[in-house]
């Protein structure tokens, strides 16, 4: 068989890496912007390194709490977020009377953490990083210069400690998980039948909940072939709506797909795509919030590491249902009982169906940054436009996270109530967050 991987954008990303080299930083050593760089070089590499959302949501989520732990003394009067979470220890506390430049303490405190989280790009982070400290150094005394760095690599390796015992190592060890042949249970999907993705991931410590199931959404619709049943009236209705879907449906599923690897089928020819993670996403939107609210740095860093935290415990909520009723997918259920020439629109991702994950993730997103940013905060959503070609505007981001939602069905990868209920997971992660950190 031949095989030929076509990595979407990846001239893309690598041309910006290198003039992310070449680029001078800006001359306000404490300007925000340095923060969403740093934030932007991350996404490209969890691109270009295909990580699962989950554990994406993972690496966002201990680097943007570094960044702002080490960030947070610019200005009196901000506490620790980490302290207030799960599993860390007390921070670090800089030296009083000393000078620190916080935003370069910031940067070195969110790369000390990429690093060691395993990203594998390492060669394109060490000339982007290179770029951005020797700006410092050019603009800074020697020993300010050198006390910022230790006290971000301080404060990184200490944020480090926790996912160090967080479940993540002891998770890699685990066997695959090939589904159930039993009526209703989920299995490999087409076109290509990978093993469900993370089905341990309930197993990781949570940072804001009690425990992975907390929010355990109710069963989900009993499995029946009868015409009459439940289930199988949510089943064709994926499959009536995915035969009549209209441009702005069609829009919307493209626009939400955030499928990190999608392979297309010609023949014996596999074109794998990489695109940016339904994380990756709402972490474009938190950038996109702050900068148009002209956030300082430590604003800024507050969204970035509020949304990631939303971010990976809705993961982990999601995750826990899903491999407890591990519900069969639409496109398998369809084509055994309704067509066998239903092909949904969107790739189905590898792990079950229920709850919906990204109507999980979203709503847990937009519960957090709608407290932060305002409930009617309108918007540009222009994260993926580099990677898809496209852009769609919000009245708020409660409407952003319902169109993410229902683009699941559209797509034909998720039955409504699976969509309906992982909103409604998503919003009470985002509700424990906010009155855990508030």
């Amino acid at each position: 068989m031949k095989i030929s991987v076509k990595v979407i954008c990846a001239s893309v990303i690598f041309l910006s890496l290198f003039v992310g080299c070449k680029r001078k930083a800006p001359v306000n050593l404490d300007d925000p912007e340095i923060l969403h760089q740093n934030q932007d070089m991350l996404t490209q590499v969890i691109i270009y390194d295909v990580f699962s959302p989950p554990v994406a949501s993972r690496i966002y989520a201990y680097s943007s709490l570094a960044s702002y732990e080490a960030v947070r003394f610019s200005k009196e009067g901000n506490p620790s977020i980490a302290e207030k979470l799960n599993g860390f220890s007390k921070m670090p506390q800089p030296a009083k009377g000393k000078a620190y430049n916080y935003t370069l303490a910031a940067t070195k405190a969110f790369f000390t953490v990429v690093r060691l989280v395993k990203v594998f790009s390492v060669d394109s982070l060490s000339a982007y990083e290179e770029s951005v400290y020797n700006n410092f150094k050019e603009n800074l005394d020697d020993s300010t210069y050198q006390r910022s760095v230790a006290f971000g690599d301080t404060i990184g390796k200490t944020i480090l400690a926790r996912a160090k015992v967080d479940g993540y190592i002891k998770s890699r060890g685990k066997p695959k998980y090939l589904g159930s042949s039993e009526p209703g249970k989920w299995r490999p999907t087409p076109p290509d039948y990978l093993d469900g993705v993370e089905w341990c991931w309930n197993d990781m410590l949570p940072m804001a909940l009690d425990s992975a199931s907390q929010f355990m959404p109710p069963r989900p619709p009993v499995f029946s072939k009868d015409t009459n049943s439940a289930f199988y009236k949510e089943a064709y209705e994926v499959f009536t709506v995915g035969k009549n879907l209209s441009e702005e449906q069609i829009n919307i599923a493209k626009f939400w797909d955030d499928n990190p690897m999608v392979v297309e089928h010609s023949g014996h020819l596999m074109v794998g795509k990489k695109k940016i993670t339904p994380g990756g996403h709402w972490m474009g939107i938190a950038a996109i919030a702050a900068r148009q609210t002209k956030a300082d740095p430590v604003k800024t860093a507050q969204g970035y590491a509020f949304t990631a935290i939303a971010l990976y415990d809705a993961f982990i909520a999601c995750w826990d249902e899903k491999y407890r009723s591990s519900v069969i997918r639409p496109v398998t259920i369809i084509n055994e009982i309704i067509s066998r020439d239903f092909v949904p629109f969107l790739q189905t991702p590898p792990f079950p169906e229920y709850p919906s994950g990204h109507s999980g993730i979203t709503a847990s997103a937009s519960t957090v940054l709608a407290h932060l940013y305002g409930g009617s905060f309108a918007f540009q959503d222009t994260s993926d436009l580099r990677y898809i070609g496209m852009q769609r505007h919000f009245n708020s981001f409660q409407e952003a996270a319902a169109e993410a939602s229902i683009s699941r069905l559209y797509g034909g990868i998720h039955y409504r109530k699976g969509v309906e209920e992982g909103a409604k997971q998503g919003n009470k992660v985002g509700n424990q967050i906010i009155g855990r950190l508030w």
